[in-house]
């Protein structure tokens, strides 16, 4: 049995069955309350449908505006193999708000594609997006096959326009799954109504998918702060991944320092052997002269030192960005000004299809893929690779106008 879990996230132009299909998943893996079935299952008799596994997604959406019992950005179901979580993305602006901020760690996608409706705008923009955050997980699901009589032939025609529009974004999806979320077809079971399809289901596809085990990464602590505990100097902040060890040997990134661990400090832990991702902590190093907010300890590979940071970035505020207009980097502890050097290229926010190469500005809510210089030289990881060092927020004038995520070289 596997002991990992695994982070995706739903994606899809609206109205193509998202809500149905996370609805169907928590019924089918026995992870929906009987109560809240037997609701949804009145309400649906009421308006005169079937089952609509679709309320089961506005009655979480207003639990969590009310701020109670559910989670703001993951649902979870279990199968008998692991633990999946589901990043809740509602749209396009926030799903990448999400992205930026943290609450979106997903590690594999489902792109849904409505099979009457075919390839949309929306499918586009968030084929896009999963290019954006460097997935090579992606499974897609042509839903309401039970609306075209689970025809074989307008399923290879939508496949066949979704695998070209991916292909161009450098996705190769490992499963292309015909299914009726509404029916359950091809969800949990295989449906004897696509006899044709030879392929996985939705829970068996998943399941071949790997987690990203950013405990298993290098090591990554950005220093928050240095506190004086008697006569010790302790930095303290977030192992953003990997783990640590008493008496492991690390490096002061940037620098090149080497050193060791000579103690870890976690509350309310005695002196601790180890820490990991995601643990507050503080920890003396055996050298630590000069060290402060901003700086990185890690193991190796290192980080990358550059002064010159290639990524992708939204623009969220109505100030638009000028060429030449002077802007603060942030990433984990670091604060660093720059400004945009080069704007690659930028896409419209409608349909995500090339708008412009060699911008002059970038305006609000569009993409752009750019290259920052910066006044001094900082450390990151590809976003694709360890999240939290290559998420980055651009402020002007003190405010935050655009989150981005940094590229592979």
């Amino acid at each position: 049995m596997r002991e990992d879990s695994l982070k995706f996230v739903i994606v899809g132009h609206v109205d193509h069955g998202k809500s149905t299909l996370i609805g169907r998943l928590l019924y089918d893996t026995n992870s929906l309350p009987e109560e809240k079935f037997e609701e949804i299952k009145a309400t649906s008799k009421v308006l005169g449908r079937e089952v609509e596994f679709a309320f089961l997604m506005d009655a979480l959406k207003e639990e969590r505006e009310r701020g109670i019992t559910i989670d703001t950005a993951q649902i979870f179901f279990r199968t008998p193999q692991r633990t999946y979580v589901i990043i809740d993305a509602p749209g396009h602006k926030e799903f990448i708000k999400n992205m930026i901020t943290g609450a979106s760690q997903a590690e594999a996608a489902i792109l849904i594609v409505d099979v009457d409706e075919g390839v949309r705008e929306q499918t586009r923009r968030h084929g896009y997006l999963l290019s954006m955050l460097g997935l090579n997980q992606v499974c897609v699901v042509i839903n309401k096959m039970d609306l075209v009589d689970y025809s074989r032939e307008r399923f290879e025609e939508v496949k066949g326009d979704i695998i070209a529009y991916l292909d161009g974004l450098g996705i190769a999806p490992s499963f292309v799954i015909p299914i009726s979320a509404l029916k359950g077809d091809n969800v949990a079971s295989l449906s004897p109504n696509l006899e044709w399809y030879s392929g996985p289901t939705v829970l068996k596809a998943l399941a071949t998918f790997d987690g990203a085990k950013i405990e298993e990464r290098p090591f990554r602590f950005p220093v928050q702060d240095v506190y004086l505990m008697g006569d010790r100097k302790v930095l303290v902040g977030r192992v953003e991944s990997g783990e640590v060890k008493k008496g492991q040997k690390v490096v002061v990134a940037g620098r090149g320092e080497k050193t060791s661990v000579a103690s870890i400090e976690k509350f309310p832990v005695e002196n601790p052997e180890k820490a990991q991702y995601g643990e507050s902590i503080g920890l003396c190093l055996e050298r630590q002269e000069g060290i402060g907010r901003g700086e990185v300890i890690a193991s190796e590979p290192l980080p990358r030192t550059t002064g010159t940071v290639r990524g992708s970035v939204f623009w969220m505020e109505n100030l638009p960005y000028k060429k030449g207009d002077k802007v603060v980097f942030r990433c984990v502890t670091q604060e660093v000004k720059g400004e945009i050097h080069e704007i690659l290229r930028k896409y419209d926010p409608a349909s995500m299809e090339k708008k412009e190469e060699g911008a002059q500005e970038i305006l609000p809510a569009e993409v752009a893929e750019v290259i920052i210089r910066l006044d001094r030289p900082v450390l990151v990881d590809p976003f694709s690779f360890i999240s939290e060092m290559g998420r980055f927020v651009i402020e002007m004038n003190g405010i935050p106008v655009a989150g981005g995520i940094v590229s592979r070289e």
